[in-house]
C-alpha cells in the first residue's frame, strides 16, 4: 500500500500537496475510494480512503489509525566516518532500510571525503531526502535524522553506553556483545582507511568496544550494512 508521511494530523481529513499529491495522482494513477498509508513519523499508521483528488491537492480521511509495526525495538545509532564519492548516500538508504535509528556523519583521520560547512549543508539536504524515500519504500513508522558531521572526539562524547567500532584487527563478536534486551546501540563504522590507532584508543577509552565482523576486510558501505543486519537480527528485530 503507497505510504506517505504527514505531520501529526488534528482531525480526520488530511490534504496532501506537493510532491506526494503528484505522486498520488501521476505516478501511481489512484483514484477517489483507493486508500494509502499516512505515517506521522512517530510510529503511528494511518489509514485513509481517497476523497477528491487532482494534479495539485488529495484529499483523504481517516479510517483507521494503529501502531506501527515496522520500527525496531532496539535504537540503533549508526557513527559513519565519511566515505568517498556517493557511498554515504547508499549506506543511508540500505542503513534506513534495516531500520536504523539515527546517522551520524564523522570526520576521522582518514577520510577522504572533507567537505566544508557549506559542502554538508548540501550533502544533508540530499542526505534526508534519501532517508524519507527509502523510509517510504521499506514501511517505517519513522524517518530517521541524518545529523550534522561531528568530529570522532565529539561523536564519542554522545554515543550510548553500549557502543561498539567495528575494528578490521579483530575484536568480539557481535554475538558476545549484544543481547536480544538491548536497548540503545551505539555502532562506529570508518571510512576506506579504517580508523587510526590513535583513534581506536580514543574509542576504547570512552568504553566503546571493540567488534569483529569476520576474518574477511569489508569495504566502508559494505560494513554497516552487515553489522546493522546482524545487529537487528541479535535483538530480535529481523
Amino acid at each position: 500500500m503507497p505510504r506517505f508521511f504527514i505531520e501529526p494530523p488534528r482531525g480526520e481529513e488530511i490534504i496532501l500537496r506537493g510532491e506526494d499529491a503528484s505522486h498520488i495522482s501521476r505516478s501511481l494513477r489512484l483514484e477517489k475510494g483507493d486508500t494509502v498509508t499516512l505515517c506521522d513519523g512517530q510510529g503511528t499508521d494511518y489509514l485513509a480512503v481517497i476523497r477528491d483528488i487532482s494534479r495539485e491537492t488529495v484529499t483523504l480521511g481517516i479510517t483507521e489509525h494503529v501502531p506501527s509495526s515496522c520500527e525496531p525495538r532496539a535504537k540503533v545509532t549508526l557513527y559513519q566516518a565519511m566515505p568517498k564519492s556517493d557511498k554515504m548516500e547508499w549506506i543511508i538508504q540500505k542503513s534506513v532500510e534495516l531500520g536504523v535509528d539515527r546517522i551520524v556523519p564523522v570526520l576521522t583521520e582518514r577520510c577522504i571525503s572533507r567537505p566544508d560547512e557549506k559542502g554538508m549543508k548540501k550533502k544533508l539536504e540530499r542526505y534526508q531526502k534519501i532517508a524519507l524515500s527509502a523510509a517510504k519504500q521499506s514501511g517505517r513508522g519513522k524517518v530517521p535524522v541524518i545529523e550534522d558531521l561531528l568530529l570522532l572526539q565529539d561523536a564519542v562524547c554522545q554515543c550510548p553506553k553500549d557502543s561498539f567500532v567495528c575494528y578490521e584487527k579483530g575484536g568480539e563478536r557481535l554475538c558476545e556483545l549484544i543481547t536480544r534486551e538491548a536497548e540503545e546501540i551505539g555502532l562506529f563504522i570508518g571510512s576506506e582507511g579504517g580508523f587510526s590507532q590513535k583513534e581506536i584508543q580514543l574509542l576504547t577509552d570512552r568504553k566503546v568496544r571493540l567488534a569483529t565482523l569476520g576474518p574477511r576486510i569489508l569495504r566502508c558501505e559494505t560494513a554497516p550494512v552487515a553489522a546493522l543486519a546482524v545487529i537487528f537480527s541479535l535483538t530480535g528485530d529481523l
